[in-house]
């Protein structure tokens, strides 16, 4: 067994490529398609970890430590956009009994 860059390093760039462009596809779709606010951020999630994934290849195949950098970066702003939209979800629940993307309509003034 070899070290993490040695393993990441015997599987090809483009299959990292190809797996991570179809989960972040994956999480497009869930975005624009689905109306449920809980399902949209955890397509927004999808998309942040698939950047990641891919940031963290690259950063083992150059051998440099800024990917991983940005990564944790990027891992800091999903934490803090899960807190502020379930903070916004239950708002939202509390007011329309629902966390249905059209029910906001009912929240203007």
């Amino acid at each position: 067994m070899g070290t993490i860059v040695e393993q990441i390093q015997g599987i090809p760039l483009n299959h990292y490529l190809i797996f991570c462009s179809v989960i972040f596809a994956i999480g497009v779709i869930g975005v624009l398609i689905r109306r449920n606010v809980i399902i949209i951020m955890m397509s927004i999630e999808l998309m942040l970890n698939s950047v990641n994934l891919l940031l963290a290849a690259f950063s083992a195949y150059h051998g440099d430590a800024s990917g991983q950098v940005f990564v944790f970066f990027i891992m800091a702003l999903a934490a803090a956009e899960v807190a502020v939209g379930l903070a916004i979800v239950i708002m939202v629940y509390r007011n329309t009994k629902s966390i249905d993307i059209d029910s906001l309509n009912k929240l203007r003034w």
